[in-house]
């Protein structure tokens, strides 16, 4: 088990973050704000597929404009996420000249080291501050390493250089980052912005780097924190980055809420950054969101692609149906599917799972028995197996987990 650290509780539109509260999954769009249209579209896909705060740029008069109405049209489909504000360079001015966007906005995400420069950066991160206090919202000052403070790096380097044994510059910008996030959280608070009300963000593109500063942050204040990777990547890269960072962090009990920021393939799906951090979670027994496909990796004996297709057939039926069955049903997230390719490890994976299917490797038998809650029950064959398990699974479901209103499916 797990032994989180210990935060304060906040809450922003309706989620708690933080405290004895889940791990959040968070993600942003990419869309222009201004076009409303296609960012409440980007936004239901997101909510839809687990993210439960949801961030959007706000860099224009256009895009500040928009976000009330994105709201609201959100609203009238019955979604409402928490949308927070991204700001940077401008902030100060949008928030004040568009109150009905400060508004409509669960949280600000405030970047200290772009909030204005020498003697502009005070008070302009002052009046960010005080439109949240004034419209009782809370703040993330996220820090980010590529738009660090340059006043304060700085400072730091040149008393770094006086000291008889300096350290790496590496070492001065990690000590940066925190101490960024730090005072500027203590100049919040300052200014009347409550101490529940910041959630502190520390973004990095490097493993390491991730680690040691948010081990250095979480040792020095109790605010929520919000991980991630900056840059993460592409693919695979940015998968295994992140997921290498955000882990180890959360295995040592650090991180309140997570996104995963992975650049997307040309015309690819927003919602990948979802799916990968809600799976990061599950697969650390943190949370449970959609019931887990058990596979195997396939070998010599399974020289047929069947099972393969199989199994992804049935993660996305799972993936598509999970909205609708968590309306419906208590529990459901918790689920084991297995999809085995062969007799080998097949019927042995699939009596550990809630259901499992042990498909016919090569040269076997042309049947695939199937288990549920450890007792085979059927044995299918022919060449609809994969209709007819998609169907056992859907009625296993119905059977075995109790309805939201508290009574009996009809399928029992």
């Amino acid at each position: 088990m797990i032994q989180r650290r210990h935060s304060v509780m906040t809450e922003i539109g309706g989620i708690r973050l933080g405290g004895d509260a889940p791990i959040v999954v968070q993600s942003m769009t990419n869309t222009d704000t201004a076009d409303v249209a296609s960012t409440v579209q980007q936004v239901r896909a997101l909510a839809r597929a687990g993210s439960e705060i949801v961030r959007v740029t706000v860099n224009t008069e256009e895009a500040a404009a928009a976000v009330p109405h994105i709201r609201d049209q959100l609203a009238a489909q019955n979604i409402h996420v928490p949308l927070v504000g991204d700001f940077h360079f401008n902030g100060h001015k949008l928030l004040k000249a568009h109150p009905a966007c400060a508004e409509a906005l669960a949280k600000y995400r405030i970047n200290p080291g772009n909030v204005g420069r020498g003697s502009k950066r005070d008070p302009q991160f002052a009046e960010m501050i005080e439109m949240a206090c004034h419209y009782q919202k809370p703040v993330r000052i996220g820090v980010n390493w590529g738009s660090l403070d340059s006043d304060l790096l700085t400072r730091m380097m040149d008393e770094n250089n006086a000291l008889t044994e300096p350290h790496s510059a590496n070492e001065v910008m990690r000590a940066a980052v925190v101490e960024s996030c730090l005072q500027s959280a203590a100049r919040a608070e300052q200014l009347g912005q409550s101490h529940d009300a910041i959630v502190l963000s520390a973004k990095v593109s490097g493993v390491q780097d991730l680690i040691a500063i948010y081990t250095d942050l979480a040792a020095r204040c109790d605010y929520p924190l919000h991980l991630g990777l900056t840059e993460a990547g592409m693919g695979s890269k940015g998968i295994v980055a992140s997921t290498a960072g955000i882990g180890v962090l959360l295995q040592a009990g650090i991180g309140d809420t997570i996104r995963v920021s992975l650049t997307p393939e040309p015309g690819g799906d927003r919602t990948n950054e979802v799916i990968v951090a809600q799976e990061i979670l599950q697969t650390m027994g943190l949370r449970s969101f959609v019931p887990m496909v058990i596979a195997c990796p396939g070998c010599g004996r399974t020289t047929s692609t069947y099972f393969q297709e199989l199994a992804q057939s049935i993660q996305s039926h799972i993936r598509h149906r999970m909205p609708e069955w968590r309306k419906q049903y208590v529990g459901v997230e918790d689920m084991n599917v297995a999809v085995m390719g062969c007799v080998v490890n097949g019927p042995g994976e699939s009596k550990h799972a809630n259901i499992g299917i042990s498909l016919p490797g090569t040269g076997e038998r042309p049947v695939a028995p199937v288990y549920e809650d450890g007792e085979k029950t059927v044995t299918l064959k022919g060449d609809h197996i994969a209709e007819e398990f998609q169907q056992l699974v859907e009625a296993y479901v119905a059977r075995r987990y109790p309805t939201r209103n508290g009574t009996e499916s009809t399928t029992r």
